[in-house]
């Protein structure tokens, strides 16, 4: 009943999505706008048409935004009205386009991959026209597009999306030349795409391209130059093209050719490149997931995201390009704050290092090193900052005790760049090395190199040019006694690194015992170094920098905040800076200072306990009654479509950039507050207010920060996100794993007991398959949990029965015993038994032979008719797909020769039962010898008897073995032996009913009576001659005897 209005969902006209995504709000909200069009256009002329959107336009904002951001989606939609459509957009705007180019960014940002074809070639076909028309601000979409352009990707829609932009900036070359910033970044984009442009169908784009850079460095080299050093690093990658050769030829020998400011090549590379240059060669799905490793993920558990990224981004052979700008980005763009530094989140070092570990390709890997050091090579430490040289010399650090040769090929590659960058430059680059060994030890990034530069683990040689290159630092130095505390940090850094050799090594994270996390959990902390340790005290937070950006009424509150001691001080107090917030003439651009203001007082609020130690409805009220909820408590008063509402939630999204665990704490707030009853879904519009613009990605973020800070928070929020965010959490197992990997026995059965009430639904029918076969992959409690709650739900297990096709007995034991017992409960299903039976036949897999003696017990006619039908089936179809060992498809195909496997092993087991308690009663047939040897019991005994004396079973046994081949005749002999006895029983039925009565249960009974001696006789031999017949060559002797009854059926 569920699934069946999925399946009728009508496909969006914009983005791409399946039957199980939720409808695109964006989408949504643009369609109704069309709808609005369409109300007020349908019936008229052209004129009359445009006068209607006109008149509605000039009725309000609102009004305004519905009509052009309905003509904006005709236009992404229908090619046909295309130009009508954006000529009734430039005539009905009335702010120049701006509600346009906002929703053009947004979709670039968030929706761009997602993007139908129709739309994305309509989206750039707009851009081109905007630009014709020389609309304001679109040079910022622009730039936006050619941030859509990946680098080390040559699919063909990221060469239309190259060639697109690169059209436009060639057709509006008069345009372009007036926006500086937009030829730098241009020029940055098409140099380093260049590189990925070699093969031979690449070829045309690739001249248009260095034309197109030529062109612009040689006319507009000024703009060009505040690139800054990476504009250097480039030009070397493309040098060696003809007509670049000549460019960079100048550019070293002539440079007063390019401009008469220009002084030469070292005037560039003295120039730190801006983060904005070296983010734009990330497209922004790339820039997200980078910055959620770098401060969400932690150390140790980070495979599983490079392990997606890898598969993403760096799988294709000219991929390998992307891993410079990725460095890069890393170095000069991700600056963690103190407090990530001091905690366990994934360090840059470790991404940085599993990128060089990964690398496949000579050349990329020389490149990527060069990325890594190409801040060194020039550094000023007046103008340069310890953040991009940090991560090189982290790398060789922590990689000389698990990765020595990645140390020894990073410091072999330092001592050589020296001479070799730009040999008239040797001087300057042997002192910016210097510079930057220099100020690491001054910041006490190390406490001092000689330990990694003359280190036993590397070779001769280098530690010879090592010495040679850099004396000054390969002799330790006597330390005074606070370094003798680093010393005590680098023992333990050491002794931590016996867990961390893996850390960029695509291995999982160890557990430690319980006892050593205890005693170890602070002082890991405590020691683990990193740059600028030493600044992080405890005293009051400065804010005397954002201070000075505030008004003198906001900053005295502010400082009135600071000081404030007590609890209802400060909410006083913060009430008066929420009420200046809301003052229309608030000067927003006050907000980044006043949030950094606000995330530095808090800071303390932000690192103890939420959640109180006794729950009740008094200290629920009272964990919530602190100044920074004051924020929160506004929001909830508020109607959504109130000035304020925004303007507030805009101050939560700048907070949120600053301290990401405001977003749990919103959530947490949401559900402990009384005010805030009924509220949940405010979450949903904080989600869209922030950077992220998504619900799904603010919400995994915000729920693994709080797995990270408090368990017990964790599951008291659960309840609440899954039944207020059900499309969110229910479809995927991210926030299941995040869940399971944390809790313990206690709150995991008190997640059961959730559940049962009614309160918590973890799993739906349309998606509980798909969680999970991913849960496979996850720890053995994690797969135990996730188990015991889809247990403590009311699905059907036929819902999930096809799960079996995944398990391996080997890799997946979890699974199959918790299957296992779920399933020896149930009535067999023809479909049960079909995917039993698929299992592949494996002499240590007892899972398909231990479940069907199970059924056979319980429920052995249904077993039977089931059994026959697969048999019967099954031997229809080809025996060219029978060959289940040659099959190399991933899940399991059923087979004729697969169940013929199963069905003999279960007659063997069977058997081995039945000869056991035979054995047991001839050793005296009292209750001594059954108390000895413990038999198995007599309804056991029988089931050899009740399966294979089934009639559906024998008929489809007969039915099989009429028509295959001598070889399964031959393998499976015994099994069709049983036929055989069936069709003589057919035979001979008087004869048959006789013998049934010599082995009727009365046999079974302990002491037998004396009258019953001769069926004494005829059932031990009986049992002789089927203890022979399970010898190899009995089958032969068997078919012999009955020759002359089976004759006239041959």
């Amino acid at each position: 009943m569920e699934a069946a209005p999925a399946k009728n969902k009508p496909q969006g006209r914009l983005v791409v999505s399946t039957q199980l995504d939720a409808k695109d709000e964006l989408e949504e909200k643009l369609e109704r706008c069309v709808g609005v069009v369409h109300s007020l256009t349908t019936g008229l002329s052209e004129r009359e048409a445009n006068d209607a959107l006109t008149a509605s336009a000039c009725k309000g904002q609102q009004q305004h935004e519905e009509v052009c951001l309905g003509l904006f989606a005709l236009l992404l939609t229908e090619p046909a009205q295309a130009q009508r459509c954006y000529r009734d957009l430039t005539l009905v705007s009335r702010d120049g386009m701006n509600v346009v180019l906002v929703k053009i960014n947004q979709i670039l940002m968030e929706k761009f991959l997602k993007l139908q074809d129709i739309p994305r070639k309509q989206l750039v076909w707009l851009v081109r026209e905007l630009v014709k028309s020389s609309v304001m601000a679109v040079d910022g979409v622009v730039m936006t597009l050619l941030k859509q352009i990946a680098g080390g990707d040559v699919s063909t829609k990221n060469m239309w999306l190259a060639e697109s932009v690169l059209d436009i900036l060639l057709e509006q070359k008069e345009w372009l030349l007036k926006s500086g910033m937009l030829i730098a970044m241009s020029v940055y984009t098409y140099l380093r795409l260049i590189v990925d442009h070699g093969a031979p169908n690449l070829l045309p784009l690739r001249q248009k391209e260095v034309d197109f850079c030529i062109g612009m460095l040689r006319d507009k080299f000024p703009e060009c130059v505040i690139i800054g050093r990476d504009l250097v690093r480039l030009l070397q990658n493309v040098a060696r093209i003809p007509e670049m050769d000549l460019l960079w030829r100048d550019l070293l020998h002539n440079p007063q050719v390019l401009s008469p400011q220009f002084t030469g090549v070292l005037q560039l590379l003295t120039a730190r490149t801006s983060r904005k240059f070296l983010a734009c060669r990330l497209t922004p799905d790339m820039e997200t997931k980078l910055l959620f490793m770098t401060s969400r993920v932690r150390f140790g558990q980070q495979k599983r995201y490079q392990d997606w990224f890898q598969r993403q981004y760096l799988s294709m052979a000219e991929s390998q390009s992307l891993r410079c700008d990725l460095i890069r980005y890393i170095c000069g763009v991700v600056h963690p704050s103190n407090e990530v530094l001091s905690s366990d989140i994934l360090p840059r070092w470790a991404i940085i290092g599993w990128l060089l570990t990964t690398c496949t390709s000579n050349v990329a890997a020389s490149n990527a090193k060069l990325a890594l050091f190409y801040d060194w090579l020039f550094f000023n430490p007046d103008k340069d900052s310890i953040m991009n040289i940090e991560p090189a010399i982290l790398v060789m650090h922590h990689s000389m005790k698990p990765h020595p040769a990645i140390t020894a090929t990073l410091l072999d590659f330092m001592c050589r760049i020296i001479p070799h960058f730009f040999p008239p430059l040797e001087v300057q680059v042997r002192q910016g090395v210097f510079n930057s060994l220099t100020f690491i030890m001054e910041k006490r990034v190390l406490a001092h190199l000689a330990p990694l530069f003359d280190n036993p683990k590397l070779d001769r040689e280098l530690r010879s040019m090592l010495r040679e290159r850099f004396p000054e630092f390969c002799s330790a130095p006597s330390p005074p006694m606070e370094v003798k505390m680093e010393e005590m940090a680098s023992m333990e850094m050491e002794h931590l690194m016996d867990k961390e050799e893996g850390c960029y090594d695509n291995t999982e994270a160890a557990f430690s015992d319980d006892e050593e996390e205890v005693n170890n959990k602070g002082r890991k902390r405590e020691f683990r170094f990193h740059p600028i340790r030493e600044t992080v005290v405890e005293e009051p937070a400065d804010i005397t920098p954002w201070l000075d950006q505030l008004e003198d009424t906001m900053k005295d509150k502010v400082v009135q905040l600071q000081k404030s001691s007590d609890t209802e001080t400060q909410c006083e107090v913060m009430q008066d800076i929420v009420d200046l917030i809301l003052e229309e003439d608030f000067d927003t651009e006050q907000m980044a200072a006043l949030a950094s203001c606000l995330a530095e007082i808090f800071k303390e609020h932000f690192r103890g306990d939420v959640l109180p130690e006794d729950i009740t409805d008094e200290s629920l009220e009272e964990s919530v009654c602190k100044a920074v909820c004051l924020v929160f408590r506004n929001l909830v008063t508020m109607q959504e479509d109130n000035s304020g509402f925004s303007v507030l939630l805009d101050m939560l999204a700048e907070l949120y950039q600053k301290q990401p665990k405001i977003g749990y704490h919103l959530l947490y707030y949401l559900k402990a507050s009384k005010a805030a009853n009924g509220k949940m879904m405010l979450y949903e519009s904080f989600a869209q207010a922030t950077a992220l613009g998504d619900l799904h990605t603010c919400l995994m973020m915000d729920m693994k920060a709080c797995q990270e800070d408090d368990v017990r928070l964790l599951c008291y929020l659960t309840p609440s996100i899954y039944s207020e965010f059900p499309d969110q959490t229910l479809r995927s197992g991210e926030l299941l794993n995040m869940i399971v990997a944390v809790i313990d026995s206690t709150q995991l059965q008190e997640l059961m007991c959730h559940v049962m009430m009614g309160n918590l639904v973890m799993f739906r029918k349309d998606s509980v398959l798909n969680i999970l076969i991913q849960s496979l992959d996850w720890e053995t409690f994690e797969q135990y949990s996730t188990w015991q709650l889809f247990l403590a739900h009311s699905i059907p297990l036929e819902t999930i029965i096809p799960i079996l096709q995944h398990l391996k007995y080997k890799e997946h034991p979890e699974a199959l015993s918790c299957l296992l017992l779920q399933l020896r409960r149930e009535k067999p299903s023809e479909e049960m038994v079909k995917m039993v039976l698929s299992r592949p036949c494996h002499s240590e897999d007892q899972f398909t032979t231990s479940l069907l003696r199970h059924w056979a017990s319980k429920h052995d006619d249904t077993l039977a008719e089931h059994i026959k039908a697969q048999l019967i089936k099954n031997n229809n179809q080809p025996r060219k797909r029978q060959s289940l060992r040659s099959s190399s498809s991933k899940l399991a195909q059923l087979t004729l020769e697969q169940i013929l496997e199963h069905l003999d092993n279960l007659r063997l087991s069977l058997n081995n039962t039945k000869n056991s308690c035979q054995c047991a009663h001839a050793w005296g047939g009292g209750r001594l010898a059954m108390r000895r040897h413990s038999p198995p019991s007599p309804d056991s005994c029988l089931l050899l008897y009740s399966v294979f004396s089934q009639t559906p079973i024998l008929q489809a046994l007969q039915h099989v073995q009429a028509s295959c081949d001598e070889g399964h005749k031959m393998r499976f002999s015994d099994l069709f032996a049983l036929a055989e006895e069936y069709e003589d029983s057919q035979a001979k039925p008087v004869k048959s009913r006789r013998k049934a009565a010599a082995t009727s249960p009365r046999s079974r009974k302990g002491p037998v009576p004396p009258s019953s001696s001769n069926n004494e006789e005829e059932s031990a031999s009986s049992s002789a001659s089927e203890e022979e017949d399970s010898k190899p060559k009995a089958p032969k002797r068997k078919r012999k005897c009955s020759s002359a009854v089976a004759s006239d059926s041959d």
